[in-house]
């Protein structure tokens, strides 16, 4: 386990970081299968995939959150979940079609080996050992539905991997509850909180960084017209804009708060584990407007350009907002404006060339930006008390 001293938090190892890797290939992946299946359908299934990323990552996170990396044994699981994390990345373009069982196989055993060296490395006499065989029974549990839909193709895949996906969804909520063992509390799990809240934050910066490789590349292949210089530097001012949302006054914030919370773990659950998703959806959403803008800027913004440029950015602000509600206790009158904004756009979306309706979403992420910047200033970065 990880040794905890007072008043200081655990940093984030370089192994971690090397395991980030694959994630930044899987966003990648997530990003380019919602690119050409942008249909009710395809969304659902995006919707899936991302939802699976995201919960392999942040409950390995948990891991390395009680775990100690710098461990010769815990590095070489990391490298495990590594390799079926690749497998897992390479079969998102086609895990609906041919590559089902493969993708549902990787995410089951990472899944479920995870958790079973964590179960059966720590001592029986350590406190997060039931913990751990309660989450184990959950997963071994929603395992069954994920190879089950592996197996069969079409509605019946997506109807099994939704029934996995609310299994392992509710498992933190109903505190993992097991006949006779009962369910665990979130003051059993032991967070280290500035550590959590890192890990997160580099999670968000993958998604950046994945948002801003698909702008680059998609610009580098395009005919350099002022037009797509215009489109080029609304998705990258757009990226940027995210990133001071984030990570000027939240991530500080973050920080702060779940370090000295009375009960870190529950404020982990809600505002890391769960909140963060539509976070990294809505940066992955925007990553797809990006690339449709920059290859069609003029013309009128259809139904696809339409959803993904203003669902987006929408995406990304409410997630924030409830984020920053979760650790400050209320809601943020700037993003408030900035979800009202993009909300106000859609009637007029239709009527207007696709390079100016991103062009307004990046003025809102801009205005929310500066607007919090200003009324909060340098004391909203200061430690809570």
């Amino acid at each position: 386990m990880r040794v905890r001293r007072p008043h200081e938090h655990s940093r984030v190892t370089y192994v971690e970081l090397f395991f980030d890797l694959v994630f930044v290939f899987a966003v990648t992946q997530v990003s380019h299968f919602l690119l050409g299946h942008f249909t009710p359908v395809g969304a659902l299934q995006a919707l899936i995939l991302m939802s699976a990323i995201w919960w392999v990552w942040v409950y390995t996170s948990w891991i390395t959150n009680w775990l100690d990396p710098e461990l010769t044994r815990v590095r070489l699981m990391l490298f495990a979940l590594m390799s079926a994390g690749l497998l897992l990345s390479t079969s998102i373009p086609r895990a609906f079609e041919s590559r089902g069982l493969a993708f549902a196989l990787a995410f089951v055993a990472m899944q479920v080996g995870r958790t079973a060296f964590a179960t059966f490395t720590t001592p029986r006499c350590e406190p997060l050992r039931p913990s751990f065989v309660r989450i184990l029974s959950w997963l071994c549990v929603s395992g069954v539905f994920w190879i089950a839909g592996g197996l069969l193709d079409g509605p019946a895949r997506i109807a099994l991997w939704l029934i996995a996906l609310a299994i392992e969804y509710t498992g933190p909520v109903a505190g993992f509850y097991v006949p006779r063992l009962g369910a665990s509390t979130t003051r059993d799990w032991s967070v280290e909180g500035g550590h959590m809240a890192e890990r997160c934050a580099l999670f968000i910066i993958i998604a950046l960084g994945e948002s801003i490789v698909v702008t680059g590349a998609t610009f580098a292949g395009l005919e350099w017209t002022a037009t797509a210089f215009a489109a080029f530097a609304s998705a990258l001012i757009g990226a940027i804009a995210m990133w001071w949302i984030y990570f000027h006054i939240g991530v500080h914030l973050g920080a702060d708060r779940i370090s000295h919370a009375n009960d870190p773990g529950r404020l982990a659950r809600l505002a890391y584990t769960y909140i963060h998703l539509p976070i990294v959806a809505g940066i992955v959403v925007t990553a797809v407007s990006d690339e449709l803008v920059l290859a069609h800027p003029s013309g009128h913004a259809d139904t696809k350009v339409i959803l993904a440029t203003i669902g987006g950015p929408l995406l990304f602000l409410i997630g924030v907002l409830l984020f920053k509600r979760a650790v400050r206790g209320h809601l943020q009158p700037s993003h408030m404006f900035g979800i009202a904004a993009l909300l106000a756009l859609i009637p007029v979306a239709p009527l207007i060339p696709p390079l100016v309706l991103s062009m307004a979403t990046t003025s809102a992420l801009l205005a929310v930006g500066y607007w919090e910047a200003v009324s909060l200033g340098a004391a909203a970065r200061s430690p809570v008390e």
